[in-house]
């Protein structure tokens, strides 16, 4: 894709690569996890070569994508800390939601439900982890109580569904926001998406929109 000289950079490469790696990982995760959730799903697992190899390696992907996760934890967070700006553009989600932006305030590089669901993905994540650690029967589960590894087991499935309704939630929005997705694959967008949608962005990285 040739790159017109007038977009604007909204991710580098390793900002995407990144973003990526934690996407695919999840993707793996998760429908390894459903292979061992229901035996309707059972097939699922044939993605990582079949039952014994998807439970030896669901485990060490888990572990990949959480470290991938912490970096991209530690490139974003400060962008992410919610502001009285996020909280009234939360307190006016729906009437986006119903396709009329016009009294939304400026939102800066992410809004108040991008910011949302950040931190949400962030304790998610953190869940997933320890649960994953205390039900990882080769390395940690001897360590354990039986009744921590049960609470565990359904606290790490539970969390587990919920993640998955996040990133779909996540994955609709960037669909449903045309230019969201090219930002994704190849870092740029034009300057009438980030003036519509992140105007307060905009205008700091244009020099108020100049």
């Amino acid at each position: 894709m040739n790159r017109n000289p007038n977009d604007l950079v909204r991710y580098t490469a390793s900002e995407r690569a990144n973003h990526w790696a934690v996407g695919m990982s999840f993707i793996l995760l998760a429908l390894s996890g459903l292979a061992f959730f229901h035996p309707a799903f059972y097939p699922l697992s044939l993605l990582l070569g079949g039952g014994v190899w998807a439970r030896i390696l669901h485990p060490f992907i888990g572990v990949l994508m959480a470290l991938l996760f912490v970096m991209m934890f530690f490139r974003f967070w400060k962008l992410n800390i919610i502001t009285k700006v996020d909280k009234e553009w939360l307190s006016r989600v729906g009437e986006m939601v119903n396709g009329d932006d016009r009294n939304m305030p400026p939102a800066g590089k992410y809004n108040g439900g991008q910011k949302v669901l950040f931190w949400l993905a962030a304790v998610c994540m953190a869940l997933l982890l320890v649960s994953g650690i205390v039900i990882w029967r080769v390395y940690f589960s001897a360590l354990f109580p039986i009744g921590v590894i049960r609470l565990a087991s359904v606290a790490h499935a539970a969390v587990a569904a919920f993640m998955i309704g996040l990133i779909i939630v996540h994955v609709y929005a960037a669909i449903w926001t045309r230019g969201t997705i090219r930002a994704m694959l190849y870092g740029t967008v034009t300057r009438a998406w980030a003036k519509q949608h992140h105007p307060a962005w905009f205008r700091q990285i244009t020099g108020g929109g100049k």
